[in-house]
């Protein structure tokens, strides 16, 4: 709750789903791959706008906790330290899992409004989505007006519900605004991409978790950024000499993530699905890096002065 409270998390939330959808109304002259351009670009932009919000909302539920005392108040109390960082770490993952749920939302919409060089943008669709977007605001505003409760966290909330009624509302209209069969049109592999996107995103959380025990904003979204970069070529980087036995390449191999095991994008060509299985496997390297970033934050964690 205190991190759907923060202004950015709302701003990088709306900024993202809409952004996704302003991907699907521009002309790409891609050469017949423009859908495939317009979902590339979705997910990429999901997984970015993940890896800002893991490092700002860890930010701001431990370095700035310990900085301003609010760890200290808390831990006085018979909470222990693997149960407070272990508490953050969920508020994140949460948070990040709501953020990227809205984002999916707008990416299928931008699988359905997606066109090539030939067709024309869906205004109808595009008109509904912002509509909607406004609606949230607005809903927002008048609770904190009237009601005197907290803008930000009503937005968020407004923004979840409001989507999901475009959602549904824009899959049972088409361009030309008759009725439709719910979801013609939506490329629904995106759910399996998605969710290993999701993925990714908590292993990101879990790192910056760590690296907030120690650092403030700016140096923990330096790291995540460098460790980003690094496992994206973790396969040509140490992936090759761990194959040929050298053994500081295996070792890199395995403390870097490898985030192409999560980028499956190019899965959904031709139409290709993700397995369900290759989720499941998604999911045990998940638990494993989670369950040793995690002890490495709690070592880190164990002996910070907090005073």
């Amino acid at each position: 709750m205190e991190l759907i409270r923060q202004p950015i998390f709302l701003l990088l939330m709306t900024i993202s789903a809409s952004f996704i959808i302003f991907l699907s109304s521009v002309y790409y002259f891609g050469f017949g791959e423009d859908q495939k351009m317009v979902k590339d670009s979705a997910l990429a932009v999901m997984l970015l706008t993940g890896l800002f919000g893991a490092v700002i909302s860890a930010a701001a539920s431990v370095a700035h906790e310990i900085r301003s005392g609010t760890a200290l108040a808390v831990l006085s109390k018979p909470v222990s330290r693997v149960q407070f960082l272990l508490a953050k770490f969920v508020g994140v993952a949460a948070a990040l899992s709501l953020m990227t749920f809205v984002n999916l939302l707008a990416a299928l919409l931008t699988s359905r409004m997606a066109f090539d060089a030939y067709g024309a943008a869906d205004r109808l669709a595009l008109g509904i989505f912002f509509g909607f977007v406004i609606l949230a605001y607005g809903l927002a505003g008048f609770s904190n007006y009237f009601l005197r409760r907290q803008f930000v966290a009503d937005a968020v909330f407004s923004l979840l519900i409001c989507l999901g009624l475009a959602f549904i509302l824009i899959n049972y209209i088409n361009k030309e605004g008759e009725w439709q069969a719910f979801g013609r049109g939506v490329d629904w592999r995106l759910i399996p991409a998605s969710v290993l996107i999701l993925f990714a995103l908590w292993i990101l959380a879990g790192l910056a978790i760590a690296c907030s025990t120690r650092f403030e904003m700016i140096p923990t979204l330096a790291i995540c950024s460098g460790l980003f970069l690094i496992g994206i070529m973790s396969d040509y980087l140490f992936g090759r000499p761990a194959e040929a036995g050298v053994w500081w390449a295996q070792v890199l191999y395995t403390v870097v993530p490898n985030w192409q095991n999560f980028w499956m994008a190019d899965a959904l060509e031709s139409g290709k699905a993700i397995p369900m299985a290759y989720l499941g496997k998604a999911l045990g390297y998940v638990i494993g890096y989670l369950g040793a970033t995690l002890a490495l934050a709690l070592a880190l964690f164990e002996d910070r002065e907090l005073s």
